[in-house]
Parts: C-alpha cells; sequence; structure tokens
C-alpha cells in the first residue's frame, strides 16, 4: 500500500468536501479514506501522514472519538487533525476537546477555509521542527541550516557543546532535574550567541545535552569563552550545599562500582570552513563530532578549535602535524595552541 499523504476518516462519506479535495490537490497531498478507527490507527501508525481530516458533520460522536484515538498515541498524536463540524458553538467545543487542531464549520468561505488549513499544516511543521524541552530548532532544522551556509559561499563556525558528566548528574538527582539543566545550557547558548550575533548566529538543539551554534569565525572563541565562564559560574548552585562545597560527589560506574564524580563541565568542539571546504552538513558534523570527542578529554570546561586544513593535491598536510588544534580552558588555566 502507497503511503498516502492525508487520511479522511468518515463512516460512510465517499470523499471529503470539495473545498479540501481542491486544497489537498493544490498542495499535492495524496489522499486516502479510513471508515474505523482500527483502520485509521493502522495508516497512521505505519506511514505518519501529513494530516487527517475527521468527517465530523454528520456522525461526530464517531469521527471525535476517533480523532481521540488518535492524539492519544505519542507517536500519532503529531498528526494535525482536522475536524469537519456543524456551525453550532457546542458542535466547535466537543471538536477542539477531542483533540482537533483546527475546524472547517458549514459558514466558513473557501477564502477562510484555505487560510486557515495553510496556518495550521505551518504550525504543525514548525513545532516538529523543534526540540520539545528548550524550543531550539532539532535535527533537521540544523542540516538545513549548515547546508544555507555551505551554498551561501561564506565562512562560519559550527560549535558542538556536550556536557561532562551529566548521566552521573541525572542518576543522583532525577532525570526532571537534568532536564533542568539541560534548560539552563539551552538559555546560555541562546542568550550567548544571540547576544553577540544577533543576526547571523544560530543555536540548534541536537538532543539530550548536545547542541549545535553556527557564528562567524572571528566571534567564535569570544563566544565559547563566554559560555564557559557563565556555565561554570552557574553550574555548582545545581549541586546540593554539600556536594557544592566538596567539589565532587560518589557515583557507581556501569559495574556498580563507587568512583568520585566532579561537578558538571561542559566541552565544545570548533570547526570552520576558513581551511577546509565542506560541500555537505554530515561532513561538518563529522569533523564537529571529532574536535567535541576530543574537548571532552581535556579536564575541566573547555573548547577546542579544529586549526587543520585539507590537503592539497591530495599530499599530506604538514598543518595537521604542526597545529592541529586551539585549545582554551576555563577559569585561570593556561592558552595552549
Amino acid at each position: 500500500m502507497a503511503q498516502p499523504a492525508a487520511v479522511f476518516f468518515s463512516p460512510d462519506a465517499p470523499a471529503p468536501p470539495a473545498i479540501i479535495q481542491e486544497w489537498l490537490a493544490a498542495r499535492e497531498l495524496a489522499i486516502v479514506i479510513a471508515r474505523s478507527t482500527q483502520e485509521l490507527m493502522g495508516i497512521a501508525l505505519r506511514s505518519r501522514p501529513r494530516v487527517v481530516i475527521f468527517d465530523a458533520a454528520d456522525e461526530p460522536e464517531i469521527a471525535l472519538r476517533a480523532c481521540r484515538r488518535l492524539k492519544s498515541d505519542s507517536f500519532t498524536g503529531v498528526i494535525p487533525a482536522i475536524a469537519l463540524s456543524r456551525d453550532a458553538d457546542e458542535a466547535l467545543k466537543c471538536a477542539f476537546s477531542a483533540g482537533a487542531d483546527e475546524i472547517v464549520r458549514d459558514r466558513m468561505s473557501p477564502g477562510e477555509i484555505i487560510a486557515r488549513l495553510d496556518a495550521m499544516l505551518r504550525r504543525a511543521e514548525r513545532d516538529l521542527r523543534v526540540h520539545p524541552s528548550t524550543r531550539l530548532p532539532g535535527p533537521p532544522e540544523i542540516e538545513a541550516e549548515i547546508l544555507r551556509r555551505i551554498s551561501a559561499g561564506g565562512h562560519f563556525a559550527v560549535c558542538y557543546a556536550d556536557l561532562d558528566h551529566f548521566k552521573e548528574y541525572n542518576d543522583r538527582y532525577s532525570y526532571s532535574e537534568g532536564d533542568r539543566i539541560i534548560r539552563i545550557l539551552a538559555q546560555i547558548l541562546h542568550d550567548v550567541v544571540k547576544g553577540i550575533c544577533p543576526e547571523d548566529g544560530f543555536v540548534g538543539h541536537i538532543g539530550g545535552d548536545d547542541f549545535i551554534s553556527i557564528v562567524p569565525p572571528e566571534r567564535s572563541s569570544e563566544i565559547c569563552a563566554e559560555i564557559v565562564e557563565i556555565f561554570d559560574l552557574l553550574v555548582p548552585y545545581q549541586y546540593s550545599l554539600q556536594d557544592r562545597r566538596a567539589g565532587y560527589y560518589f557515583g557507581k560506574d556501569r559495574r556498580g562500582q563507587l568512583h568520585r564524580v566532579p561537578l558538571m563541565t561542559v566541552s565544545i568542539g570548533i570547526v570552520t570552513n576558513e581551511r577546509r571546504h565542506f560541500t555537505h552538513p554530515a561532513q561538518v558534523s563529522e569533523l564537529a563530532t571529532e574536535m567535541k570527542s576530543y574537548a571532552k578529554t581535556l579536564a575541566g570546561s573547555v573548547y577546542v578549535a579544529d586549526r587543520r586544513q585539507d590537503a592539497v593535491d591530495g599530499g599530506a598536510d604538514g598543518d595537521d602535524e604542526a597545529e592541529p588544534t586551539s585549545v582554551i580552558r576555563s577559569g585561570n588555566e593556561r592558552f595552549m595552541s
């Protein structure tokens, strides 16, 4: 069975109203009809369509029950739901209570219907592009932004930030406290990047405690230094007084052995296209991950910048050995290059 882009749920109607069909056709959304809740959920779970239209005008109880079922599942609940409803205010209330994202009523003009449905799709796509806990752009938007910068041809720096000892913090203080730490880091990244580069700065959330910032290369060190400074200032106050005073606590490793866990730090790997030529976001991602992983091998909050350049004429590049990275440690520790 081909994967549908839209589903029309109705126990007996042969097709959606003409205006809905025109709207779907104009957006090249192929449609399939579902007659039962079981059939609807089977389609939605297999293919996750772009939109589901519920015929709640003639048999609202059946249609809205199916809408509630669709929205109650964490996997299918993100699918936009349209309810075709009668004009009565009570019908409108029932449709929204069932989880419908937009209502099409008999009294609406074709222009209003199309405008409302287009806006609903834009909202749904926007919500899927952001991370739910931080509301920052997620992986698809990060990749699209890197590709946009590559296509534009200018210089840019990608900064990959990751927390150290975050899992141990989660285990000791609970996942809800861990989620709060992630939101704190997201706020720091956003405020610093947008404060220094309001026009050219971008911050995205890969997931978990992994973040990407894209900034002008000449501002990357300044930005990362401020991120590290603010994080190191705030993070001790996310621990109990006893742990904060000690500067560590005891946690168990994967084998159940107790070991000393230091307070969280942040590691940032920086990659630029000043000395390298990128043609795809995957190349940037691979190198940024390498630099972030190297940063995590160093003690304390730190950021490292890749200073290598692409090999010339297929040969070895002398700079790879002479100047692999610039390393900047937090606090009063030394600068290395």
